[in-house]
């Protein structure tokens, strides 16, 4: 086996294990979007979550972790489109945010 076909296996291996966990972090964010629509009472539109932000960061017991910004958008009366968000570092939680509504 050469080196650069062991480079090409190692790249392509790094880039699936990154695409699953991905997968992953998206179908939790998806979960707790709608949550936290099902708890304020709001209705979550288009049913899903986008990537707002990717960066690596120090986490607190792995070196390097990925931090995720998921946003999705939102419903109260049905005419207005609002913005809500998911923090995740690795493959916890961090923040979920609802953007401001009317009273």
């Amino acid at each position: 086996m050469t080196w650069g076909l062991l480079v090409a296996v190692a790249s392509l291996a790094a880039a699936v294990a990154f695409w699953h966990s991905s997968l992953a972090a998206r179908e939790r964010a998806n979960a707790v979007a709608q949550e936290a629509c099902t708890g304020a009472s709001v209705q979550m539109l288009d049913g899903t979550v986008a990537i707002h932000r990717l960066r690596l960061v120090r986490g607190s017991d792995a070196p390097l972790v990925w931090h995720r910004t998921y946003v999705f958008e939102y419903t109260a009366d049905g005419y207005q489109r609002q913005r809500g968000f998911v923090v995740m570092t690795g493959d916890a939680v961090d923040t979920v945010g609802l953007g401001p509504r009317a009273v």
